[in-house]
């Protein structure tokens, strides 16, 4: 895939440049040696690469739902419907998984989660492999089961890379790590839309799924190699951290964890963002290529570049979140994901009003671009800060379980509300996409500015 090559050129050079821009910033200093530096590069970047690759692995299949609906063999609504269930599976396992992560460590568990991961994408592969026009009842009953198993296993990901990286970085650090947890989130975006789609078209719609499947195997054994759960695992002592969990001795108990955290208001406010972050993130993601389908611009730029758009503009605002949070804000998350929801607002409201004009594919990558800085933020930053390094695992589990409440409510919402046949050709038929987002967007902007001043209180030991 020649063009894909180049695409793949494109991106790598931008995160040369970004690289390079970084590397020149003034750096936060604590205290850490070159070789500390170096192991610790060595640790995230394939954990960091393993958690990409779950998205390639996740949303594979939102990114060929267009040509499925296309080919008669399974319908939009249909794939809302088992996009809905499997995004509340995904959130209500973190219940389960941030505490497994907790007790067993984030290394153990990203290696479960990119194993079962490429079983069930194997099992996808051949269910649509198998299917064929006609037998639409047949493939959703077995891609719902297949999508809510492959859910349970993803949703590790995001607690255990957390987990990981929690006891390698100090809060001071964190900004441009949540950044990092950005570019990583758009690189496996690029991963699944583009070259899902185009390993679809070239050769068949479960190759979208098999090669996933390969990759992930791949990512079993880096993590297995590579991957260590603390600086005293890999040969260097282990600091202070400066989080919430700070002068903790050990990991407290699901209840305790709970209730300390439900006890912070700012918490509470967080959990409400990132409910509102999830339902805003997956209405543009997933929908937006459907839209285009349906209304007759799949030939469009934004539509076959949809992938990369999303890669960029999801580098560009992780980049952004990262940098200002640590340089501008003193390490604060709220005015980052204050910035970025207003850009969501405005995004939402072009949106509205650019139904069935090509802008409209410009204004919803804006959007991704500020979503993605503000998940970044919130749930691969915040939940560090507040939750502790010893608690990451349920406290990211809790946050990102969540986004994916939120999720799963745009897509049964949507499941139900948008046009579907003749209707759905005619762009103003839509309003209810944008229009569904605008109050979502108004009340994340409204949440985030309560949070301005929030800082993580460290925990007392005595």
């Amino acid at each position: 895939m020649p063009e894909s090559v180049q695409k793949l050129g494109l991106i790598f050079g931008l995160l040369t440049a970004i690289a390079l821009v970084v590397r020149m910033l003034p750096r936060v200093d604590m205290g850490h040696s070159d070789a500390f530096r170096r192991r610790r590069v060595m640790n995230w970047v394939p954990l960091g690469l393993a958690y990409a690759f779950l998205y390639f692995g996740r949303y594979n299949l939102s990114a060929i739902a267009g040509e499925l609906d296309k080919a008669g063999i399974l319908a939009k609504s249909v794939f809302n419907e088992i996009d809905g269930y499997g995004a509340w599976v995904y959130g209500i396992a973190f219940l389960i998984n941030g505490p497994l992560t907790d007790r067993f460590g984030g290394r153990l568990t990203m290696i479960v989660a990119t194993a079962g991961s490429a079983l069930v994408n194997a099992g996808m592969a051949w269910a649509v492999g198998q299917a064929g026009p006609g037998d639409g009842d047949e493939l959703k009953t077995r891609l719902l089961v297949l999508n809510c198993v492959n859910m349970y296993f993803q949703s590790f990901g995001a607690v255990s890379i957390v987990k990981v990286n929690a006891p390698w970085f100090h809060v001071r650090e964190r900004g441009v790590l949540g950044g990092l947890f950005g570019i990583l989130i758009s690189l496996g975006l690029y991963f699944s839309y583009d070259w899902s789609l185009g390993l679809a078209k070239a050769f068949s719609f479960d190759m979208a799924f098999w090669v996933p499947s390969v990759v992930l195997v791949g990512c079993v054994l880096s993590t297995i190699f590579l991957v260590r759960d603390s600086p005293a695992h890999a040969g260097f002592s282990d600091f202070d951290t400066g989080d919430a969990s700070s002068g903790q001795q050990a990991a407290l108990s699901f209840g305790e964890v709970t209730r300390r955290m439900f006890s912070q208001r700012v918490i509470w406010i967080i959990v409400g963002i990132e409910f509102c972050s999830g339902f805003l993130r997956q209405a543009v993601m997933k929908q937006y290529r459907l839209y285009a389908r349906a209304v007759g611009e799949g030939e469009s730029l934004v539509y076959e570049n949809w992938g990369l758009l999303l890669c960029i503009a999801g580098i560009t605002g992780g980049v952004f979140a990262g940098f200002i949070s640590d340089h501008v804000f003193g390490s604060r998350r709220g005015p980052v994901a204050s910035v970025l929801y207003g850009g969501l607002l405005l995004g939402t409201v072009g949106a509205f009003f650019t139904l069935g004009h090509p802008a409209l594919g410009w204004s919803v990558v804006f959007m991704s671009l500020c979503v993605i800085g503000v998940h970044g933020m919130l749930s691969g930053t915040a939940s560090m800060d507040f939750g502790g390094s010893k608690n990451a695992g349920l406290v990211t589990g809790i946050i990102d379980g969540f986004v994916y409440l939120g999720t799963g409510t745009q897509a049964l919402l949507y499941a139900y509300t948008l046009p579907t046949g003749e209707a759905a050709k005619d762009p103003l038929n839509w309003s209810v996409w944008p229009g569904s987002m605008l109050p979502v967007a108004a009340v994340g902007l409204v949440l985030c500015a309560t949070i301005w001043n929030a800082r993580p209180k460290k925990h007392n030991a005595h």
